[in-house]
């Protein structure tokens, strides 16, 4: 088995994201706020690890305990998703409600972009569910 990345992140006041690596070596992201200083954080932490990305990466959001997303967070993360570099990942993004995932997929509609793989999924089963498809059944 290949050694996992080192993840370079620890928990700062303030910050409202946790990070933890995947079995898969991909990362699971948990956030409890969408805050200016978390997003700007969690922009900075995501192009670091975006460098040298060289093989298919799985990553999960989980957002679940975000009471509000915001276009704002929406688009950056979207910004983010679109660089080239991130075509070897699939990100599934894990929201509370429905009405929350159609919100994101309604900001994200006209969004046209070659980097990663994303889907938006209410329910955790499901997510890690598409995480884990072989290559081959995601074309």
């Amino acid at each position: 088995m290949t050694e996992l990345k080192p993840l370079n992140w620890a928990p700062l006041p303030g910050i409202g994201y946790a990070v933890a690596r995947r079995a898969d070596g991909g990362m699971n992201l948990t956030f409890t706020d969408l805050s200016d200083a978390t997003l700007a954080n969690w922009r900075e932490f995501a192009f670091e690890h975006l460098l040298g990305s060289d093989r298919l990466t799985r990553n999960l959001y989980d957002l679940r305990d975000v009471q509000d997303i915001p276009e704002k967070a929406i688009k950056m993360a979207m910004e983010v998703n679109n660089d080239p570099v991130t075509r070897n990942l699939r990100v599934a993004v894990l929201v509370a409600t429905e009405a929350a995932r159609e919100a994101i997929l309604k900001v994200a509609a006209g969004a046209v972009g070659s980097g990663a793989a994303i889907r938006i999924f209410t329910s955790m089963a499901e997510a890690e569910a598409w995480l884990m498809k072989p290559m081959e059944q995601m074309i």
